[in-house]
């Protein structure tokens, strides 16, 4: 069936989201996939924007500033000064600045002049305070006993960190009076959605509570392991609420850079197999589809290893069948213009 694969229903969460989701405070919102830390990945990210924000960051183009980069246009002045009097100290060696400041120069997003041997900055446009929110979920379409132990513990990091607004379990919904994910052992904290990913509608069976994102959070470094009569010491450390924020702003960098149709960069849309195939009649949902294996295919499936590859035949690309440079070609093509739609004034 289709959507029965993990990352067939994480495609139907994330355009579900883009098209149903309400933010708090209304506004725009953004959804990306497989994003987050080095320590914590979520399936499903979503951002509630200020719309005059969102539109000023699109100033900055379609790429997103990494920590260096923000660091840099975040601060600097309104008027030419030296770039060590106008920012303040990094933490690190300044020559990682000016590999910074050099960076956004030539993204012209920064302005920049030599005098004598200073080099001195000034802004273009000030970086908008543009992210309101984050939400996180997690896509479990099957949410059996085995899966829902290991996402509780994973859940029970998120919410003791607090880096999301909130989070969130979309699971495969059921029909039934009550939802099989409420009876696991899950934190109280984080909602669960109940998803149709055919229809793809969905119902809140439990909300969520709104995290402290501007609190100091608690990161969870280690914990017991030898069951409920295990009474050693867990080890963690508190992370302070500025750099929560700035870590918040990274992710939602790279969500604006990447959005949730980037999937198909990390699949072969090159090989003749390869299709994209609307989830129904007029639907804005492109979903990959494989015609050796006459079924969706998952992103680890379809890779160079698949023993079914095979390269687009050159007469595909030399006769512009059916998009100019080729099939593969006009896949990203398709996706790439879904995705700028999402960031106004790009």
């Amino acid at each position: 069936m289709d959507g029965a694969s993990e990352f067939g229903f994480e495609l139907r969460s994330c355009r579900w989201a883009e098209r149903e989701w309400e933010p708090l405070k209304g506004g725009a919102v953004l959804v990306a996939r497989q994003l987050g830390t080095k320590r914590r990945r979520w399936d499903t990210i979503v951002l509630e924007c200020d719309p005059k924000g969102l539109r000023e960051r699109a100033r900055f183009g379609p790429d997103r500033l990494d920590g260096d980069l923000l660091d840099v246009v975040r601060h600097a002045p309104g008027e030419w000064a030296y770039y060590r009097e106008a920012l303040p100290h990094p933490g690190y060696p300044w020559r990682y600045v000016r590999e910074a400041i050099h960076r956004a120069a030539d993204r012209e997003i920064l302005e920049t002049r030599k005098r004598g041997n200073r080099i001195e900055i000034r802004r273009k446009w000030p970086y908008p305070d543009w992210l309101r929110r984050v939400i996180a979920i997690e896509n479990k379409p099957d949410l059996e006993a085995s899966a829902a132990r290991v996402l509780g513990d994973q859940l029970e990091h998120d919410v003791a960190l607090a880096l999301a607004d909130e989070v969130w379990v979309a699971t495969r919904k059921t029909g039934e009076s009550v939802e099989p994910a409420l009876l696991e052992d899950l934190p109280v904290q984080v909602g669960i959605l109940a998803l149709d990913p055919e229809e793809l509608s969905a119902e809140v069976a439990w909300h969520p509570r709104t995290l402290s994102v501007a609190e100091p959070g608690t990161r969870i470094e280690e914990r017991p392991t030898g069951g409920r009569g295990d009474s050693s010491a867990a080890r963690f450390e508190y992370v302070p609420g500025e750099e929560k924020g700035e870590t918040r702003l990274e992710i939602a960098e790279r969500a604006y850079e990447r959005g949730w149709r980037s999937y198909v960069d990390s699949m072969r849309p090159d090989c003749r197999h390869f299709e994209l195939r609307p989830a129904g009649a007029g639907s804005e949902l492109f979903r990959p589809h494989c015609t050796e294996k006459e079924r969706e295919q998952t992103a680890s499936e379809c890779s160079g290893s698949c023993p079914g590859f095979e390269p687009e035949p050159p007469a595909w690309r030399g006769r512009g069948w059916p998009i100019e440079g080729g099939p593969g070609k006009g896949c990203r093509r398709l996706l790439e213009e879904r995705r700028r739609r999402q960031r106004p004034d790009l």
